[in-house]
């Protein structure tokens, strides 16, 4: 996303919309950057957490959905462990934990504790699921063009995994249509420029 000005601007633009909403996430709050593959929410969800971070800054915890997939096929199932083992914990002031996947190994690996925290940022594909909706401060959705999205992704892993990607973004069409993820967020930004639509 460019220019680094625009994602800048916007970054500070969320950070001080969450923190302006209500704590809903225990005592702390939940920012959920969601979209399709290869629209660019790990770069926002970066920027976002350097903006909670600046002063006055705020305890911030980043979460990234490609860590609790297991595999291609675990877009549902990361989905349902974000919800019942990170969520609903610091929802009761606990700490939420998952296992984080190594996708070169093909299983679980060590154990990730949650603490409960100011701002607790997940983001990746099915990171605004409705499971929690009441849980979130702000649902952010990332847009891009189709071809740029795969280009980035067949770039970023390699052409030997386009099939995958293909059959990845069939799958989360369909759950974004499940969950109407686009239509429930408080706002939208150009994966492109990193500016608010």
């Amino acid at each position: 996303m460019n220019p680094p000005s625009a994602l800048a601007e916007t970054a500070t633009r969320l950070a001080a919309s969450a923190l302006s909403a209500p704590a809903r996430l225990g005592k702390g709050r939940l920012i959920c950057v969601d979209g399709p593959a290869g629209s660019g929410k790990t770069t926002l969800a970066d920027a976002l957490v350097r903006a909670l971070r600046a002063p006055p800054s705020v305890s911030v915890e980043l979460l990234h959905m490609d860590d609790v997939y297991d595999g291609w096929a675990g877009l549902a199932t990361g989905m349902a462990t974000v919800a019942t083992s990170v969520v609903e914990p610091l929802r009761a002031g606990l700490p939420g934990r998952y296992r984080r996947f190594d996708w070169h190994r093909h299983a679980y690996a060590e154990e990730h504790v949650v603490p409960p925290v100011d701002v607790l940022v997940v983001e990746g594909v099915g990171s605004g699921s409705s499971a929690y909706a009441s849980a979130t401060s702000l649902l952010v959705w990332l847009a891009a063009p189709p071809v740029v999205r795969l280009e980035r992704g067949v770039e970023r892993d390699g052409e030997h995994l386009r099939e995958q990607w293909l059959a990845w973004c069939e799958v989360e069409d369909a759950m974004f249509g499940r969950e109407r993820t686009r239509e429930r967020a408080d706002v939208v930004v150009d994966g492109l420029t990193g500016a608010l639509r």
